[in-house]
């Protein structure tokens, strides 16, 4: 899969990201979510040296991509989780830490990857390419009631449209498993159809689905709630810390985490806002996938009790 400059990922809520990083020269930024290294650029140019970043993600295709293209920069091919605890345990500390959660356009755009029913392809939906679950194995594998679950807890589906949907699911694997993405959207388009009578969609009818079996997938919300309280631990004093989050469920996570964390509200926790309210990508004219993104950020205050 080789990446053209014309398909890389448009960093999303790339001014205001600076705004409340605040780059300054020598120091060290970690992005937990590189991928195509759109923020870092942005953020080396003002650091003053490429040597300060550690870039890390999951997806090899972003890690073959900043290899290349980042090569005095540490690069490391691990999840979110994974590399906080490592940085925890090493006792690393950074300035700034970005978390840029969801998909990214260059998953999306390439239709193999099979994120996105727009294009047929295999039901894959894997940001680490080694792991073995597929969104294909959660479809043909997963019980019913299973199925319901994550529909309505990951795809926020009402529990009446995930028991359709569902049931829908397994009675077409019964006959036939299913392979491409545009097969199990249309399944799902037609039983959507069937309970709410030709009702209008601002969206396509299949889009909850493919949430939800992405986020099952790649473990996405476990992953967040667990990475989150390493995230005081690497910042240095007065540190940023700035989240992206792409849809309600990661926000809600993001939201409580840093408020049950702000310095404001106990003395002993070690994060302060830095803004009332997130900031919303729908203001982002610069990149129209970025019109679901909330970015919230706080800073590190060093003041524990003991």
């Amino acid at each position: 899969m080789k990446i053209t400059p014309q398909q890389l990922h448009i960093p999303v809520l790339l001014d205001s990201v600076l705004t409340l990083l605040k780059p300054k020269q020598g120091e060290h930024y970690l992005d937990l979510t590189a991928g195509y290294g759109g923020h870092a650029q942005a953020v080396i140019a003002r650091i003053g040296s490429a040597k300060l970043a550690t870039l890390v993600d999951r997806d090899q295709f972003a890690i073959n991509y900043l290899q290349e293209n980042f090569t005095d920069s540490r690069i490391i091919h691990a999840d979110f989780l994974s590399a906080a605890e490592d940085f925890a345990r090493a006792g690393e500390k950074f300035d700034m830490i970005l978390l840029d959660l969801g998909v990214s356009s260059v998953q999306l755009d390439f239709a193999e990857r099979g994120f996105s029913f727009a294009k047929s392809a295999d039901l894959d939906m894997r940001m680490d390419q080694s792991q073995s679950l597929t969104a294909a194995e959660i479809v043909n594998h997963y019980s019913e009631k299973k199925l319901i679950k994550i529909l309505t807890g990951y795809g926020e589906e009402t529990p009446r449209m995930s028991a359709k949907i569902a049931r829908a699911i397994v009675l077409r694997r019964a006959k036939e498993k299913f392979a491409k993405t545009d097969d199990l959207a249309e399944v799902v388009r037609i039983a959507i159809a069937k309970t709410d009578h030709g009702k209008f969609h601002k969206i396509h009818p299949a889009t909850k689905t493919f949430q939800a079996l992405r986020i099952e997938t790649n473990d996405e919300l476990g992953q967040l709630c667990e990475t989150l309280p390493y995230l005081p631990k690497i910042l240095t004093d007065g540190g940023r810390l700035a989240i992206i989050s792409f849809h309600s469920l990661e926000d809600r996570i993001v939201k409580d985490f840093l408020r049950d964390h702000d310095f404001a509200n106990d003395y002993e926790n070690d994060l302060h806002i830095l803004i009332k309210h997130p900031i919303s990508g729908a203001d982002d004219d610069n990149n129209p996938r970025a019109r679901s993104s909330k970015l919230r950020a706080a800073v590190e205050i060093n003041n524990r009790k003991e």
